[in-house]
C-alpha cells in the first residue's frame, strides 16, 4: 500500500460532505482543531448545501469531493460527517491525478465507502473521527487523528479481560470500517479482499439478527476465512426484538468465526465511541491478544 505525503505545519486540509447534509456552524469544532495544530481548514462547496437529507445532489457531492483531489494544494480530505450517500458518488470520481498526487483521506462510518474503494487501487486511508464528532471525542482519540496525519504511528495498547476475545499474534494488512458499508459493498468493484489481512469491523444502532445477516453474508462470501486476525470495535447502540435473538453483537461475530484460526480482538477503542482511535487502514500491523491486553503495533 502507497503512504500518502504526511502533513506538515502550514497544509491545508479539505473539509467535504459526501453523504448527509452539514453546516459551518457544525464544522466550528474541527476548524479550531485543525488550526491549533497548525493546518488551514478548507470549506467544500458542500458546506451548507441540501438536497433532502444530503448535503447537496449527488453530483455536486461528487464535483466537491473530486475538486479537492484535484487540487494539489489540498493534502488532506477530513470528511466532515458520516449517515448516508457516499457510495451514491464513488463511482462518478475519477482518481487519476489523486494516485499521482495522493492525500490522506480521512473520516469514519459511510465513509467506509471510500477507504475500500481506495484501497482496491493501493493507498492507505484514515479511519477516524469527523468534525461532526469531535464535542464527544476523548483527547486521545483527537491526538490519535494528529499523530496519525504528522506521521507518528498511533500505536495502541488496552487491557481487557473480554472472555469472548480469541487470543494470538497475527500480522497483515489492517483494513475495515463500518460493518453495514462493507455489507453494502460485497460484490461491487469497492469490496474488499480480505485474504491474509487484519479485519476491522464495528457498527452503530443495527438489530442483532441484522448484524448476524451481515457477518453471514461476509462469511458467505469467503471474506472471514482467510483473514489473518480480526479486530471489532464498537458495537454501540444495538437493538433487539420482542422475542430476544440470543446473542449478543459479539457473539454474533464470534459465531462467524468459530471455524476460523486467528485471533480475535473484541472492544478496541474505535468507530461509533467516544474514544475513536484513529486507525491507518492499509498499514502493516501486528495484532496481539492476550489473557489481559490487545495491543496493535504498526511495522
Amino acid at each position: 500500500m502507497v503512504t500518502p505525503p504526511y502533513l506538515r505545519y502550514g497544509d491545508k486540509v479539505g473539509i467535504v460532505a459526501t453523504a448527509r447534509k452539514i453546516s459551518k456552524k457544525e464544522l466550528e469544532d474541527g476548524i479550531a482543531l485543525l488550526e491549533s495544530w497548525g493546518l488551514v481548514p478548507v470549506l467544500g462547496n458542500t458546506i451548507g448545501l441540501e438536497d433532502n437529507q444530503y448535503a447537496g445532489t449527488d453530483f455536486e457531492r461528487a464535483q466537491d469531493f473530486q475538486q479537492m483531489m484535484d487540487n494539489t494544494e489540498i493534502k488532506a480530505i477530513w470528511c466532515a460527517r458520516g449517515g448516508y450517500g457516499t457510495v451514491r458518488i464513488v463511482d462518478d470520481l475519477d482518481f487519476y491525478k489523486f494516485v499521482k498526487y495522493p492525500k490522506w483521506v480521512v473520516g469514519y462510518s459511510d465513509v467506509t465507502v471510500l477507504h475500500s474503494h481506495i484501497h482496491k487501487i493501493g493507498f492507505k486511508t484514515i479511519h477516524a473521527t469527523m468534525p461532526v464528532s469531535l464535542e464527544d471525542n476523548t483527547a486521545f482519540a483527537k491526538a490519535s487523528l494528529k499523530q496519525s496525519l504528522f506521521g507518528q504511528q498511533p500505536n495502541f495498547s488496552y487491557n481487557t479481560t473480554n472472555k469472548l476475545n480469541r487470543l494470538g499474534t497475527a500480522k497483515g494488512t489492517l483494513i475495515g470500517g463500518n460493518l453495514s458499508i462493507l455489507y453494502s459493498l460485497c460484490g461491487s468493484s469497492s469490496d474488499l479482499d480480505t485474504a491474509g489481512k487484519i479485519l476491522f469491523i464495528e457498527d452503530l444502532d443495527e438489530y442483532l439478527y441484522h448484524i448476524d445477516r451481515m457477518v453471514v453474508n461476509l462469511k458467505r462470501n469467503g471474506m472471514l476465512d482467510h483473514c489473518a486476525g480480526m479486530v471489532v470495535g464498537g458495537m454501540t447502540k444495538m437493538h433487539d426484538n420482542r422475542i430476544p435473538f440470543g446473542k449478543t453483537a459479539q457473539e454474533i461475530v464470534l459465531d462467524a468465526v468459530k471455524e476460523c484460526d486467528f485471533p480475535v480482538a473484541f472492544d478496541f477503542p474505535a468507530g461509533h465511541v467516544d474514544n475513536n482511535n484513529a486507525l491507518k487502514l492499509g498499514s502493516e500491523i501486528t495484532l496481539e491478544v492476550t489473557a489481559t491486553k490487545t495491543s496493535i503495533q504498526y511495522e
